[in-house]
């Protein structure tokens, strides 16, 4: 028996039980730990999720769910609605944010601070990215969840498929911008040239895309799947498409141009496309903003 007064007591064949040791922590993890914290306590998530999940309460409240315009009518026509209304906020919100983020912290001196860690700079951008996208689906699937509670609590019939496929599109539109935004701010050296060119690039994709660029085509006399295609390879109508062929599977308030859209992809066909091109889109863009900014001054 041990001597040491200090020392706790033993017993011959008796073993203390080993403490549980904490799981490691990837530099992966820590990144979108330490973007996070840093978010949840800035000014701009707080006020991104009292608009988006404010903006779901506010169409339930108006009871616009009662109503019924085009054959749409109980959740269909709040989704339909709200959807629509995020496809023109949503991106100028993610875009604006996130481009002012790296050169924010550049010029702010946070970025040197950050990179004296020992964490290397690929895995603190992507870590950063896969928060940012968290950070920006989480109201977004709050609001969805409310709708289906509200749906569920008034008895009308809750389409989950159509939520969760709304769940996909607002995912990859997210992740597209995102890379727009990352790109954006790893090419601007000050904050206001990051505001100007994301506030350009949003009204670029918004109006003269949809608007000038389209009239401009059709004047042309371009044949009509050239024109389509232009307009499909914009991101943002890609998404309002989707998001109309779910609950309007003819895309009756398309016109002629559903024709070609169906007769090219199918129902089917074209949501996995919308799913799939954004995210794609996205990454790639991302991508060539960490080929940038890690070739860049980067303090």
């Amino acid at each position: 028996m041990s001597t040491d007064p200090l020392s706790a007591p033993t017993t011959p064949g008796l073993r203390l039980p080993a403490r549980p040791e904490a799981p490691p922590r990837t530099g992966l993890g820590l990144s979108m730990r330490l973007e996070f914290a840093e978010s949840l306590r800035s000014r701009w998530f707080h006020f991104y999720s009292v608009v988006v999940v404010g903006l779901m309460l506010l169409l339930i409240t108006t009871g616009i769910s009662e109503s019924r315009v085009l054959g749409f009518t109980g959740l269909s026509r709040l989704l339909v609605t709200y959807i629509q209304i995020m496809m023109a906020v949503l991106p100028l919100f993610i875009v604006v944010t996130t481009a002012r983020s790296m050169v924010g912290d550049r010029e702010a001196g946070n970025l040197e601070y950050m990179l004296a860690f020992p964490v290397s700079l690929r895995v603190w951008y992507w870590g950063r990215f896969l928060a940012r996208l968290g950070l920006v689906l989480a109201p977004i699937a709050l609001s969805l969840a409310l709708a289906a509670g509200y749906g569920m609590v008034r008895g009308h019939s809750v389409p989950w498929t159509h939520i969760a496929l709304y769940s996909g599109l607002t995912a990859a539109l997210t992740a597209c911008f995102l890379g727009i935004g990352f790109l954006i701010s790893a090419l601007s050296r000050s904050t206001e040239v990051a505001l100007g060119a994301s506030l350009l690039v949003w009204l670029a994709l918004v109006a003269l895309l949809d608007l000038l660029l389209l009239s401009v085509l059709i004047q042309g006399q371009f044949i009509p799947e050239f024109v389509i295609g232009i307009a499909l390879a914009n991101p943002l109508q890609s998404f309002r498409t989707a998001s109309m062929i779910l609950f309007d599977p003819q895309l009756i308030l398309l016109g002629p141009a559903s024709y070609v859209i169906l007769d090219h992809f199918g129902v089917t066909g074209y949501v996995v496309w919308a799913m799939i091109y954004p995210t794609v889109l996205g990454l790639v863009f991302a991508a060539l903003g960490y080929w940038r900014f890690s070739r860049g001054d980067l303090v």
